[in-house]
């Protein structure tokens, strides 16, 4: 039999919308999770305008899991293909996700249908559930690259690799990511000394998503609100300013700018996540904005406590595990690792990475 992919038979993983009967995933970590017991699986892929000779940095990256290991890693060149997950004579009870590895801005992957003599079900939820903000760190980017000199191909990111994904895992917790990679918060990166506007995450934290590709070659992601109450974490990591700093230079006047646009960010986050633990970090390619990043909060609680909405925050001061490691790639990875691990810890009360702030829901 043939089902559609909605909620009756699959959980979401991530931000995704439907549009014309397919199940769209754009960010990273995006996608579906359901248990099925038969003979066969199949899934029904649909690929967007990437396939049809739009050009970006590539097409979708996607890894195919079967009871926790992942089987099929794919990138979608096709504008549509079944791919087989298991097939025999014995029935089985298994588990199976489809995760995007690669990232919005690039390109993004339909889901039409499964196809299996069984009956599918979403997996349970989990206990804990960790919405993941940030940039190239939290999406993976080039993780995969050999030579940290190569130019980058969304074939080298996976998500999975990254701190936010290992740190979900570790804590046994649903997720949502939002993330792009050179993204900022006043700021994406930038040489030419002006700030690049273009690229900031706030203007999209409220949407699906933002991608240069388009869904059946004609949906924009960033058209579509996201409805907040879909996933109500109970906590959130912020993990911005790395690019940033590349406008904010060690200059006074910016980085109070970067501290300004934070704080609304804050308020923007808090509004949509009224009961959430809010950590911010910083510091795994560089500590330079770390004050700002810690003025932002100082200006957030100020606000909050003048309209009587104190948040009662907490500053704790992490220890920087980032730097000096060679390649950038393999320099995420060894610390990702660490901030896994810590950020992990936030809900106990100790962390000791980069730099950060725990803001607590009233």
């Amino acid at each position: 039999m043939n089902y559609a992919v909605d909620g009756y038979v699959v959980k979401f993983l991530g931000r995704t919308c439907s549009y014309k009967g397919i199940r769209w995933c754009g960010l990273s970590g995006s996608g579906i999770a359901f248990k099925v017991t038969g003979t066969y699986a199949r899934i029904k892929i649909v690929g967007d305008d990437t396939t049809a000779g739009r050009v970006t940095e590539g097409c979708a990256r996607i890894g195919i899991y079967l009871n926790g290991k992942r089987v099929i890693d794919r990138v979608v060149t096709q504008p549509e293909e079944v791919i087989t997950v298991f097939d025999g004579e014995k029935t089985q009870s298994a588990e199976v996700m489809v995760i995007k590895l690669s990232e919005c801005a690039m390109s993004t992957v339909g889901i039409a249908e499964i196809q299996t003599d069984g009956k599918p079900d979403p997996l349970p939820d989990k206990k804990r559930k960790i919405e993941f903000i940030g940039d190239s760190i939290t999406c993976g980017y080039g993780v995969d690259l050999e030579d940290p000199k190569t130019a980058f191909r969304t074939d080298t990111e996976d998500v999975t690799r990254a701190y936010a994904y290992k740190t979900a895992a570790a804590l046994d917790a649903d997720y949502s990511m939002v993330s792009y990679s050179g993204y900022g918060i006043f700021s994406g990166y930038t040489e030419s000394g002006e700030p690049n506007k273009a690229e900031r995450v706030p203007p999209y934290y409220e949407k699906v998503g933002f991608s240069y590709a388009k869904p059946m070659g004609e949906l924009e992601l960033s058209d579509i609100s996201w409805d907040f109450g879909a996933f109500c974490p109970d906590l959130i990591v912020v993990n911005l300013g790395t690019n940033d700093d590349s406008y904010c230079a060690g200059i006074k006047e910016r980085e109070e700018a970067y501290s300004s646009a934070y704080a609304e960010f804050l308020e923007t986050v808090r509004k949509h996540n009224s009961n959430a633990r809010i950590l911010a970090v910083l510091g795994l390619m560089g500590e330079r904005l770390c004050p700002a990043m810690q003025a932002a909060g100082s200006l957030y609680q100020e606000k909050t406590r003048e309209q009587g909405k104190d948040r009662r925050s907490k500053y704790r001061h992490f220890l920087s595990e980032g730097t000096g490691r060679g390649g950038w790639a393999r320099q995420l990875l060894s610390s990702d690792r660490a901030l896994a691990c810590q950020s992990g810890r936030s809900a106990g009360g100790k962390n000791k990475v980069g730099d950060g702030m725990d803001i607590k829901a009233a």
